[in-house]
């Protein structure tokens, strides 16, 4: 027979938190009194006293002072607040999302993806979110057609990628949610005389000037663009033996011999024979995984956020 939370927490010795004690404390630290806190929360008083004498003994520590001036947070009840506040928050965006999405029903959203990322990752999003009763409407495009639709508003979510820094060009109205740092790996011939390299730095990397690179067919890619210009900085100018954005063509001209080139970690895990894959000592290549969608003042809409974490689970699943 399983066990009650109450019995959990005796067994274990440890009390959870109650909501109300973040609330009375992140009001304390607004109003700069019990009084006033007690005010703005609609309790009384000795409510608001309550719930901040049981979150200090459940962390062990005062985590407020008083004086006749009112009552300000000690340095741990700041942080406290610091991580109340996050906590707060997520209930708050948890309640609205549940509450949207119920009153939706079934849902359809506009989804734009590339390619590469549609071939690992589009199944176990589609289930996903099928299950929260949203269907997409999928879209391959490259990069550049991709945030010119987003910023035309003809897709509702695109997931997207920027390196180097670079910024990708969206309005205003586009909200982008961070979701995966993708390190991009040098993938090279086995015979290559620099294929014996554990690990390419910036001079490791910079031998390769004379060899021919495989890069992408359309234009915008800022992975591109960050070779193209570590190259240049250096006075060299890259061969580009072809261009493509079919990784596995990628990959059957490196295994032949003909080229050089970077690849993303989602699509490495099974290199063709001939072909080796080496990590890059330079953080700026790696891609930025971004879920962009046009959005309001209060952000995304319950739908994209659930898509969102859609995109995260599918990638934590790959490993």
């Amino acid at each position: 027979m399983g066990m009650t939370p109450g019995a959990i927490q005796k067994e274990w010795g440890y009390s959870m938190i109650d909501l109300r004690q973040l609330q009375a404390l992140s009001a304390v630290a607004a109003e700069g009194s019990v009084a006033r806190a007690a005010t703005r929360l609609g309790w009384s008083q000795p409510t608001v006293d309550y719930h901040l004498r049981n979150l200090d003994r459940l962390v062990g520590a005062d985590l407020t002072t008083r004086s006749t001036r009112g009552s300000k947070l000690t340095t741990a009840g700041t942080l406290m607040l610091e991580r109340g506040e996050e906590i707060l928050g997520l209930t708050d965006r948890a309640l609205t999302d549940v509450r949207d999405l119920a009153q939706l029903g079934r849902i359809r959203l506009r989804f734009g993806t590339f390619p590469t990322a549609a071939a690992r990752l589009l199944p176990g999003i589609v289930s996903r979110v099928s299950e929260l009763g949203i269907e997409l409407d999928a879209h391959l495009e490259e990069l550049a057609p991709l945030v010119t639709r987003i910023n035309q508003h003809t897709l509702d979510a695109a997931l997207v990628y920027a390196a180097g820094g670079y910024q990708l060009p969206f309005r205003a109205e586009v909200h982008t949610t961070h979701l995966f740092t993708d390190p991009m790996l040098l993938a090279l011939p086995s015979t290559h005389p620099a294929a014996h390299h554990a690990v390419f730095d910036r001079e490791t990397l910079l031998s390769l000037a004379g060899d021919s690179w495989v890069m992408g067919s359309t234009p915008g890619d800022t992975l591109d663009d960050l070779v193209r210009e570590v190259f240049l900085a250096e006075g060299h100018k890259i061969d580009v033996a072809i261009r493509t954005d079919d990784y596995s063509v990628v990959l059957g001209l490196i295994a032949a011999g003909m080229a050089v080139a970077l690849v993303p970690s989602l699509v490495s895990n099974q290199p063709p024979e001939g072909v080796v894959l080496r990590p890059i000592d330079d953080p700026r290549f790696a891609r930025e995984l971004l879920l962009a969608a046009p959005a309001g003042p209060s952000g995304p809409s319950a739908a994209v956020r659930q898509l969102a974490e859609a995109v995260r689970r599918s990638i934590s699943a790959l490993g």
